[in-house]
């Protein structure tokens, strides 16, 4: 069975500037993996070239066996990204959001149920007719999380989706994790929130200047060290091979 997310020998600058130098990652169905590192090492480009919205200059990424550039739809329908900017349009109603969404990959009102669902799990349901205009950063936040769940991915990508919520909706979250685990999904979790690399994934992987740093379990990365924390700090000072 091919792994969710397989990326091998990927490459990519800006310029002079060197972004990726080189990454090998693999992501094996239904494991949580954190993907942790310092601002400028190359998390967010790498989880802009999974999702098809960048292009490697060189190597290979594929989602459940999908080339990203060769098959973009089958491997976009696979997957569902939260990104770490808020993005959104104003005027629409969070509900329209959500059915706007799912309609992009020919889904329609049979997902309704699934949509209610979504709302009640992360506390919209009473903001379900209101303007994305009128809702606070978080709340937000918690629609860009609906909007990656609606069309059920195998594969979640979560970029910061904490930032700039509450602990309410970070629990919310955590279980939200928890479920899509047991149903066999996979996640990747992009944070600077150790705790939460600790409390949601299986695996860490530590990026640095453009590379895979260190890759391995929570416990075995840790071990030896004074936490998870310094583990991932002694890596990124070390800098990759």
């Amino acid at each position: 069975m091919r792994p969710a997310i397989e990326i091998r020998g990927v490459h990519k600058s800006f310029g002079a500037v060197r972004a990726l130098a080189g990454v090998d990652l693999s992501v094996e169905r239904g494991e949580a993996l954190a993907l942790l590192g310092p601002n400028g090492a190359g998390k967010s480009t790498l989880i802009s070239i999974v999702a098809g919205l960048s292009r490697a200059d060189a190597g290979t990424v594929s989602v459940l066996g999908h080339d990203v550039v060769r098959e973009y739809r089958a491997a976009r329908r696979a997957l569902g990204v939260v990104p770490q900017e808020l993005v959104f349009d104003p005027f629409f109603e969070v509900r329209e959001v959500l059915r706007l969404q799912a309609g992009y990959f020919g889904l329609g009102r049979e997902q309704d149920a699934w949509v209610d669902e979504l709302l009640a799990t992360l506390g919209l349901s009473d903001k379900a007719g209101a303007p994305m205009r009128t809702l606070s950063g978080g709340m937000k936040r918690r629609v860009l999380i609906a909007q990656a769940l609606v069309h059920r991915p195998e594969v979640v990508v979560l970029d910061e989706p904490t930032a700039g919520v509450d602990v309410e909706m970070r629990r919310a979250l955590y279980g939200l994790c928890g479920s899509l685990l047991a149903e066999g999904r996979t996640i990747v979790l992009v944070t600077h929130h150790f705790e939460e690399a600790e409390a949601l994934c299986h695996r860490v992987a530590v990026i640095a200047k453009g590379r895979i740093a260190a890759l391995d379990t929570k416990e075995r990365l840790a071990s030896g060290k004074v936490g998870l924390e310094a583990a991932v700090m002694d890596a990124v000072r070390a800098g990759g091979p």
